[in-house]
């Protein structure tokens, strides 16, 4: 039995082991109706129950939002789980083994290489924690920690601690807490520095500390912030095989579930501005770790809510960050809006001062982030002629970011009646960087209007699978021949249309194929495979790109090689029946070095 079809059968045994309405009581208050169960959608806001669990066929559907599934559907949904991780909970609940995927030497040995950083920064984590809670040594740091109105309450569910001061602890306090092998996983998380002589020392000395979780609750790395004199103010864990802090945000794991029930994330730029907008009821926050907003990040409060305020300081440096963020939103196709504060004012002084009822009167006023940016840049060209082109200009790279066709029309349109220009000023200003783009979405509409009646062939499929599952590959097997080994069928059409997207944005991620494919044959086979590819475990998986990747072009050059012989065959018989000898000659001698290549006698 093979790795795919165990899955599918563990599948099934979780389906018919799980009681849906049991698990969806956990979170909806469900109330029996004849043989449905009806409650409070979990998924849309609204007061009169639409939310119908069916216990019998164990699935649910809302009458309100049309969100409709299985156990696993809602697990993936209501908890933001991908579908291995809701099979994993779903047979842990169920005491059902699942079957453990070979893997690699090199794999299982980094896999445990992480699980001793995970490991060693918890530790770490509730080493800090101890110590300021209880060590006389932290007492700077609990008055520092007064003053900034942090209560207890705040310090334990932040996981907040202290690291103390060299003359109060010495340069290792921490390595004397750890093992050998700790020391040594320390030093790779970067918590303890190594010398050349090999002896080490403590990275984080006077600081209040912050652990950062992602998002399933494991310490990655840390942040801290002096306490007394010093540089530099913030401090970070280096980046190391668990710690990216591009892809991480403080908080987000602690306050994701407000986020989730308020659909609205708010983003703040420094970590005690974070705690201080939750001490002060404002839940619904998290902040990146000391660097400008990554499109990493937004995509895991995507995971959470679409909509997302960032609340930045008034002055230029607040304004520059949120407009370079701009293109990250549209890429990711969340609405973003941005409310700056008063001068002098930072989120944490603002609501110290004025409390939470005026903050959340200035998040409600907040400017979306195009229209900020508008705003701005009049605010800084005026509306003269050289002006408006210097808009123009600034705007473009705005516009070329937008996520699809529609999106981009939208904008120049908006743009344009704004400053009351014509579209094609706007249109020409980027038509040299998009009339590839432009052509080959014109030629995908075509083609899919066309009627495609010819099926893909295994190979077809196989490439097709590859090329969606994994576009960062595309630009290669384009040079390779793609394109003519899927021509006139179903497989050019989303070629052409994978090739529009990564030429926009060459990080995209295969689920946005679908937000541009209409209903039929191109969407239901792209949902499928993404479906089929999520179950297996696939999606993401760079090993298995690297496999595959050797394999598709192995197949194209045999495709092409082929077809070079079934040419040249056509002008043999040709040659012939004219009789011209010399160019038979050429032709066969033609023909025996492709058929060594075909053979890989010569490469």
């Amino acid at each position: 039995m093979t790795d795919s079809d165990l899955r599918e059968n563990i599948t099934s045994r979780i389906k018919e082991q799980a009681d849906i309405v049991q698990i969806i009581g956990e979170c909806v208050d469900l109330k029996q109706s004849g043989v449905r169960f009806l409650g409070l959608c979990p998924f849309h806001g609204e007061k009169t129950p639409s939310f119908s669990v069916h216990g019998g066929q164990q699935f649910y559907h809302c009458f309100g939002c049309q969100e409709s599934g299985d156990v696993f559907s809602f697990m993936m949904k209501y908890y933001n789980l991908d579908f291995p991780g809701a099979l994993k909970e779903l047979a842990g609940r169920y005491n059902i083994e699942l079957p453990e995927r070979q893997r690699s030497k090199k794999a299982l040995a980094l896999e445990r290489k992480r699980d001793q950083l995970f490991a060693v920064n918890k530790k770490c984590a509730e080493i800090y924690s101890h110590y300021l809670q209880t060590a006389k040594g932290a007492d700077s740091g609990r008055e520092y920690l007064r003053k900034r109105s942090v209560t207890s309450e705040i310090e334990k569910r932040f996981g907040i601690g202290y690291a103390p001061a060299v003359e109060v602890e010495g340069w290792n306090y921490l390595a004397d807490k750890f093992n050998k092998e700790e020391v040594a996983s320390a030093v790779e998380a970067g918590l303890l520095v190594q010398k050349e002589n090999g002896a080490t020392y403590d990275r984080f000395r006077d600081r209040i500390v912050f652990p950062i979780f992602d998002i399933s609750g494991r310490v990655c790395g840390f942040g801290g912030r002096i306490v007394g004199e010093g540089q530099p103010k913030y401090l970070n864990s280096p980046e190391s095989i668990v710690f990216n802090k591009s892809r991480l945000l403080l908080g987000l794991y602690q306050q994701k579930e407000s986020i989730r029930k308020q659909k609205r994330a708010i983003l703040v730029e420094g970590n005690f501005d974070l705690i201080s907008l939750v001490a002060h009821g404002c839940e619904n926050v998290a902040a990146p770790l000391g660097t400008a907003l990554t499109r990493e990040q937004l995509r895991l409060i995507k995971r959470f809510t679409t909509e997302i305020t960032l609340l930045f300081d008034g002055d230029q440096a607040g304004e520059k960050a949120a407009v370079r963020a701009v293109p990250y939103f549209l890429a990711e196709q969340l609405a973003g809006s941005v409310a700056l504060l008063p001068s002098g004012h930072d989120p944490d002084t603002y609501v110290r001062q004025n409390g939470l009822e005026q903050l959340n009167g200035l998040l409600e006023k907040a400017e979306s982030l195009p229209e900020f940016v508008m705003a701005r840049l009049i605010r800084q060209h005026g509306l003269t002629l050289d002006g408006k082109s210097k808009i123009i200009e600034a705007l473009s790279p705005l516009v070329k970011s937008a996520s699809s066709p529609l999106q981009r029309s939208v904008f120049i349109s908006h743009f344009a009646e704004q400053l009351g220009v014509p579209v094609d000023h706007f249109e020409s200003l980027s038509k040299s960087s998009t009339t590839l783009l432009q052509s080959d979405t014109g030629r995908a509409e075509k083609m899919r209007g066309e009627e495609k009646s010819v099926p893909l062939t295994i190979a077809q499929k196989q490439l097709v699978e590859f090329m969606v599952l994994y576009p960062g590959h595309l630009a290669s097997l384009e040079e390779h021949g793609l394109r003519g080994c899927l021509a006139g069928g179903i497989g050019e059409v989303l070629f052409l249309q994978l090739k529009v997207m990564v030429a926009n944005n060459p990080e995209f991620e295969p689920e946005e194929l679908l937000t541009t494919l209409p209903d039929g044959a191109e969407r239901k086979l792209v949902t499928d495979l993404l479906l089929r590819a999520s179950r297996q475990g696939q999606v993401e998986e760079e090993d298995g790109a690297a496999e595959g990747i050797t394999d598709m072009l192995s197949y194209l050059r045999r495709f092409g090689l082929q077809k070079d012989s079934d040419e040249l065959m056509v002008r043999i018989k040709l040659a012939e029946s004219e009789g011209d000898l010399q160019k038979l000659q050429e032709l066969m001698t033609e023909k025996v070095e492709i058929s060594k290549r075909m053979h890989g006698e010569i490469v």
